[in-house]
């Protein structure tokens, strides 16, 4: 199987007509401002090519387009699967640099890739999950090429193609003028007065939308993300409708990761949907007392989702970690955390493959379109609770979060058990949370102190993350000792050693980063926050309860 991975660097421009572009290429002398450049023609093609994606678009949401080209002319039943890119034109002179992966097929049939175990098709099968591809347009081209080289450096190509693009269910073709100069990096820069003449001689215009992007307006793809209702936080808005907003912000967060969490290319993007998962519980928490009772009853699925991720993020961390020890060791130290390395890898597939599993469960599914409908439909209680003023209650809200943190972090010791300064790490985190919830009701005045809560956070969590590696170290040992070079467990003992110093410096810096988080600057924005609050009635009930661990 022929695969391929590749990131494109080209200029792509529209053009009104090919034909004089055609001829100011035929006729171009050797020698141009800046240096020579040689351009010769090397054939014409023509190719179809289908777009496909999921009816709830997770490849577009990835940030994927999938293609199956077929070239028209060609002998034989052969097509080529793509995934390519969508990343945005931030150049005026329509430069763009896309990652594209692709593997041969025996047909250009959608319904093949489910069954593929190459580049594109596993890639398919993670985010597709049990959701059928379907087509969504169609493009035909007819395509010239011309070789263009730099003395000394590897040739690139110049490609004119007229283009048809057509909606699957029929009707009127959009039909494009393209031309497009791909290049190899290292050329790049050299043909950068080769491209500007061209652009100048041949009037071309800089290609806002790529074939894929005008084929989805073509079509009317919706916009993205789904829309779950306002989203606006203002000051003087009642406590319950800035709930529902942040619900909204974070749960569009996390459905907007999970394609490329499926996909998995980008450790990131499982990163920040697991960052949203927390921040969902954080806030189902804070305005338990102001949201519909069907919310907390999500709480357990939430839970769900959050275990599933960190099993997967956790293993990131710890590979991420293992790959920067190694290149700080010298070559014959290396060999032996080989063998730890794929260990970990193997732990890693495994909780991803369970990870893909849970999403594509129906215990997932419900979950998601259960949230999706709560968020769609609640508009905010008039009476109660939820209709209350922001600016009365916030206080609350926030002073409750700072006292449960305190509670568990004025009796930490440097010899406190790590579940101690895990305990300390949770509360903070949903302290930190509940600043960040309401910081558009403060106007940004909660900053200063937010910062000082991230730093105390930043201490906490790299301190977790040690504690689990220790913790890992130590199964993988019990479990797979049998298995190991004994260079290896030693080579892990070392590891074990780096993080546990690593934890007790953190340690001895978490004194001075708790005290600025909890004293002199809160005490500011307390103040602050007091003087805001309105005469009305200003409490909920229950709201000064800790949380739940």
């Amino acid at each position: 199987m022929v695969e391929s991975e590749t990131r494109e660097t080209e200029w792509r421009f529209d053009a009104v007509d090919l034909r004089p572009v055609m001829r100011w290429l035929s006729e171009l002398p050797g020698e141009l401002e800046g240096g020579e450049v040689r351009v010769e023609p090397s054939g014409s093609t023509s190719h179809v090519d289908v777009y496909v994606d999921t009816a709830d678009n997770r490849f577009r949401r990835a940030g994927y387009a999938v293609r199956l080209r077929r070239a028209s002319r060609a002998k034989g039943t052969g097509a080529e699967a793509s995934l390519k890119a969508l990343e945005p034109n931030t150049s005026e002179v329509a430069l763009r640099r896309r990652r594209e992966v692709s593997e041969q097929l025996e047909a250009a049939d959608h319904s093949l890739l489910a069954q593929s175990e190459g580049a594109v098709g596993l890639r398919i099968s993670a985010v597709a999950g049990g959701k059928k591809l379907r087509p969504l347009f169609e493009v035909r081209t007819r395509r010239s090429r011309f070789s263009v080289q730099v003395e000394g450096l590897p040739p690139g190509q110049v490609i004119l193609d007229e283009t048809a693009i057509r909606p699957g269910a029929g009707g009127a073709a959009t039909r494009l003028h393209r031309v497009e100069i791909e290049v190899p990096d290292a050329t790049a820069s050299a043909l950068v007065p080769f491209v500007e003449q061209f652009r100048t001689a041949c009037r071309l215009q800089p290609a806002q939308l790529t074939k894929y992007e005008t084929g989805a307006l073509t079509v009317g793809l919706g916009l993205l993300p789904d829309e779950y209702g306002p989203t606006d936080i203002e000051p003087d808005a009642p406590i319950g409708r800035v709930a529902l907003a942040v619900l909204r912000r974070q749960f569009t967060a996390l459905v907007a990761r999970e394609p490329g969490t499926r996909l998995g290319d980008d450790p990131e993007e499982l990163h920040d949907m697991r960052v949203a998962s927390r921040r969902l519980r954080a806030a189902l928490s804070l305005f338990a007392d102001v949201l519909p009772p069907s919310a907390a009853k999500l709480q357990g699925d939430l839970r769900w989702v959050g275990h599933t991720l960190g099993a997967v993020r956790d293993l990131d961390v710890q590979l991420e970690q293992l790959d920067t020890w190694l290149l700080q060791l010298p070559e014959i130290d290396r060999e032996p955390l080989a063998s730890l390395r794929s260990l970990l890898e193997a732990k890693r597939n495994e909780a991803r493959a369970t990870m893909l599993t849970a999403f594509d469960s129906r215990r997932y599914e419900l979950f998601v379109s259960s949230f999706g409908r709560l968020l769609r439909t609640a508009r905010g209680r008039r009476t109660g609770p939820a209709s209350m003023p922001t600016l009365a209650v916030a206080p609350e809200l926030i002073e409750a979060r700072l006292r449960a943190l305190r509670k568990a972090g004025d009796e930490i010791e440097t010899g406190s058990p790590a579940a101690d300064y895990h305990r300390v790490r949770i509360r903070g985190k949903r302290f930190r949370y509940a600043l960040e919830f309401l910081a558009e009701v403060y106007q940004g005045r909660s900053r200063p102190l937010t910062r000082r809560v991230v730093a105390l956070q930043d201490i906490l969590g790299l301190h977790q993350d040690a504690e689990v590696a220790i913790e890992r170290l130590r199964g993988l040992a019990r479990e797979h000792g049998d298995e190991l070079p004994a260079e290896t467990i030693f080579a892990m003992g070392e590891i074990a050693e780096r993080y546990r110093r690593e934890a007790l410096a953190l340690r001895a810096a978490f004194p001075k980063a708790y005290a600025r988080a909890t004293g002199k600057s809160w005490r500011a924005f307390a103040k602050q926050i007091e003087a805001e609050r309105p005469e009305q009635p200003r409490s909920l009930s229950a709201t000064a309860r800790p949380p739940d661990n």
